[in-house]
């Protein structure tokens, strides 16, 4: 830990205080069917979620875990009866294309209580994955180019198409959507990929350019100073050739493919300071841009030239412990505990410009 990382340690064990944390989370269940080596399971949510629960209260706040499945208003009854200083907001779609993510922020918000996490707005912009690049875009950020949203298989022949290309659905997060046919080399692949995903996913497909270079992961955590953590780099050179290297649902959550078991994260990347500086940049920019706050990762590849593009924003990141974000945090000299305890901080000090005009709902 550096001498700047523990005086802020310090800072907030003198400043903290005990709170009535609702630790909220998604328990609607039956809409995609689980499997025992699915790690994005109801079953691993919940693990999570007594465990991060269980930490909470190792720091002193008193925990209420209050999950949310089909009954708005039973939710709201028990929230408002509750009347916690702060909602933990674990809450995450499981409906494909639903964005009721962006709507229980906003409800939460509207309710008048302080929310982990970012507000409604960002997590809205940064599931609609064209609206968002196009905002990076429009703002100089680097995006990957040939980024078209198409919302029928005859919107293929609009454009003018420089292959390799990787087509997903345009309101997913968590890989849905990406498997080994995502990246396409013809027309004829474009319109079958473009196909599935109207049909299958029932939203539009955003096609861009594959960039075959680095990809990086980027930790972002802090309210008004938000702070970039050290780069993780997925490694994706232990693949067969015939499974292309993205991060694909598979490789995110399936233990038993193939996907899983040879795609690796290396945390603390190796870089040279100049490309660190440069992909830590852009991707505080991105993050800034779409309003995120409080935790959040950038997902950001190299091109042709190693220019850092950004693919993705993705506001409240997996707080899993020692993977992905946490894993990011512990390099920085954050320990899990302390990462949650800057999450809850970052709540209470809110974004800016944000009034709350609590409305009776």
């Amino acid at each position: 830990m550096t001498y700047e990382d523990e005086n802020m340690a310090n800072r907030s064990r003198r400043s903290r205080r005990s709170l009535h944390v609702a630790l909220a989370y998604n328990a609607a269940t039956g809409f995609v069917p689980d499997t025992p080596e699915d790690r994005g399971s109801t079953a691993d949510l919940r693990k999570m979620i007594r465990h991060m629960a269980r930490i909470l209260r190792s720091l002193g706040h008193q925990v209420t875990i209050l999950p949310l499945a089909q009954d708005l208003f039973a939710f709201q009854r028990k929230l408002r009866r509750l009347n916690p200083d702060v909602v933990f907001n674990q809450y995450d779609d499981v409906v494909h294309g639903a964005l009721y993510e962006m709507r229980f922020a906003a409800m939460v918000r509207m309710m008048g209580f302080p929310l982990t996490g970012s507000p409604a707005l960002a997590l809205g912009l940064s599931r609609y994955k064209h609206m968002s690049a196009s905002l990076l875009h429009g703002l100089g950020i680097p995006i990957p180019p040939c980024t078209e949203l198409l919302e029928k298989v005859g919107d293929v022949d609009r454009y003018e198409w420089k292959f390799p290309l990787i087509v997903q659905p345009g309101q997913e997060h968590a890989g849905i959507g990406l498997d080994r046919d995502s990246i396409v080399y013809s027309k004829k692949a474009l319109r079958a990929q473009v196909r599935k995903v109207l049909q299958e996913y029932n939203q539009p497909a955003v096609v861009q350019s594959f960039l075959s270079g680095r990809e990086f992961n980027v930790g972002i955590v802090g309210g008004k100073r938000a702070r970039v953590l050290p780069l993780a780099e997925v490694h994706y050179g232990d693949l067969p050739p015939e499974i292309p290297p993205i991060m694909s649902y598979a490789a995110k959550w399936i233990e038993t493919s193939v996907e899983y078991k040879k795609t690796s994260v290396i945390c603390p990347a190796v870089t040279t300071p100049e490309l660190a500086r440069q992909v830590s940049d852009i991707a505080l920019r991105a993050f800034r841009a779409v309003r995120a706050w409080g935790y959040g990762r950038v997902d950001i590849r190299l091109d042709e030239d190693d220019i850092p593009r950004v693919l993705e924003v993705n506001c409240n990141a997996s707080l899993e412990e020692g993977v992905a974000l946490a894993r990011s945090a512990e390099k920085a000299g954050i320990d899990y505990p302390y990462l949650l305890q800057g999450i809850i901080e970052a709540a209470l000090e809110g974004p800016p410009y944000d009034v709350s005009i609590p409305m009776q709902l």
